[in-house]
């Protein structure tokens, strides 16, 4: 169905009445070369795979407004992997309405998603790190960086004999990606983190 999964786990503040843990998971379209196919990276050798690598491209932050829910028992018809990948997120799996959209006129059940409340829904709704009552709801924000990831595939060229020019894959090119989702809570509580940002 063209989905990309992001968790996220982030550690409780048990001194200020969080959880162990909170999870998130925010799924978006995933869009055609945004990534090299896996076919290509089985048969793409990785020489000394314990190196710490750095990025040869960084690409731009991506804002997304996570405006919609996605039910978890009903996750699977969008992706398999949702079950297994978001299985401590359960009341947190986010997308956007504009991915929603997309997957609908593929053929997938609408019943799986949730709009969630707007500003325009709710005046009074603001930024949490703005928001002084730890109990309101609010649009909390989380970033996170991909480090490196194979966004493309390298070809190199070769002549042959006849001094004819042909290319051939022989390498992946790593990239790098910034992400902040803005998403609803029904509690400042859910948010802690946006305060220190």
């Amino acid at each position: 169905q063209e989905v990309k999964i992001f968790r996220a786990l982030i550690l409780g503040e048990l001194e200020r009445g969080q959880s162990q843990f909170q999870a998130l998971c925010f799924v978006t379209r995933l869009h055609r070369n945004e990534i090299i196919p896996s076919e290509s990276m089985a048969k793409l050798r990785q020489k000394n795979p314990r190196t710490v690598r750095q990025a040869e491209e960084v690409r731009g932050l991506e804002h997304l407004s996570m405006d919609v829910a996605v039910n978890f028992s009903k996750g699977a018809q969008l992706s398999s992997h949702i079950h297994n990948v978001c299985a401590e997120a359960k009341e947190a799996i986010y997308t956007r309405e504009e991915d929603v959209k997309f997957w609908l006129e593929k053929g997938v059940d609408g019943s799986m998603f949730e709009v969630l409340p707007q500003t325009s829904d709710l005046p009074d709704l603001q930024r949490c790190k703005l928001c002084p009552d730890r109990w309101k709801p609010c649009i909390c924000s989380y970033s996170l960086s991909i480090e490196w990831y194979p966004c493309m595939l390298k070809y190199c060229k070769s002549r042959d004999a006849g001094g004819k020019i042909s290319s051939y894959k022989c390498g992946i090119r790593s990239c790098q990606k910034g992400y902040t989702f803005d998403y609803y809570v029904p509690q400042k509580q859910l948010c802690l983190w946006d305060e220190e940002t």
